[in-house]
């Protein structure tokens, strides 16, 4: 009966973990992402969802394995294989969002910054690839988060 409630317990935790959303990360060279917060977006179900006519707040926390004197957003979305350039009114990751360059090697910092979802955009399913970029333009951190448009 025991063994019963254990793989009981295993199998639920199993159909959770299948569930929950995951972060991806999609190239990070010089950094590594060890937290991603969507604001709204429920992390039990598969993909966030993105409110047009509205404002997301993003927040990544990462550590650096080089030191970095500049830091560039770049921000896509991926809609059935064709990526399409987000455009942010700030760029430049070393204002207004939390980090104050030069960034040092092996220090871990969060970034902070927000994605308008306009309401001209389709509802669609869609992959956030998330980027921030060194002053060669390398990527720190690389991160997709699977997201609905609605």
């Amino acid at each position: 009966m025991k063994q019963f409630v254990i793989l009981s317990i295993v199998a639920v935790f199993f159909l959770y973990s299948v569930d929950a959303l995951q972060f991806t990360d999609c190239g990070s060279k010089i950094g590594k992402f060890t937290k991603v917060l969507v604001s709204d977006c429920d992390t039990t179900k598969n993909e966030c969802i993105l409110k047009r006519n509205s404002t997301v707040s993003i927040t990544i926390d990462f550590s650096l394995a080089e030191d970095v004197t500049s830091i560039k957003t770049v921000v896509h979305g991926k809609v059935m294989g064709v990526e399409m350039p987000f455009h942010l009114q700030n760029p430049d990751a070393c204002v207004d969002s939390g980090l104050k360059c030069p960034l040092e090697k092996g220090e871990t910092y969060e970034y902070l910054a927000s994605l308008p979802v306009l309401k001209a955009y389709p509802k669609v399913n869609v992959m956030v690839k998330w980027e921030l970029q060194d002053q060669t333009g390398e990527d720190i951190v690389c991160v997709e988060i699977p997201a609905k448009i609605q």
